[in-house]
């Protein structure tokens, strides 16, 4: 009875062992630049007054340039047909080895 007890237990540790080792951060996608160190903190932007109706503001954000981490500043934009309303940020993504940029796109 005791093996028996013993194996159950050993074989629900090892099963999840294996399922938290699965579960951890993935790699990066195919094709995308990994970044080995960790994004700044996002900046404080002023937003003022849309120049028109439409116009939607678009956040700031670090991108990665000749080796380092520079700010792009964040700007009015106008969505590039009637449909699109809204933008969803770009945002970087933690994976094993590093940090990639996911583009913002109009929705």
């Amino acid at each position: 009875m005791i093996n028996r007890t013993r194996i159950l237990r050993s074989w629900l540790v090892l099963s999840f062992v294996a399922f938290a080792a699965g579960c951890g951060p993935g790699m990066a996608p195919a094709g995308v630049q990994l970044v080995v160190r960790r994004p700044p903190p996002m900046r404080a932007e002023v937003v003022g007054v849309a120049p028109a109706p439409r116009y939607v503001w678009v956040p700031g954000h670090h991108a990665w340039q000749g080796g380092d981490f520079v700010w792009v500043s964040g700007a009015w934009m106008l969505p590039p047909e009637q449909q699109y309303r809204r933008w969803e940020p770009g945002h970087w993504v933690a994976v094993r080895g590093g940090w990639y940029w996911v583009d913002g796109r109009w929705r």
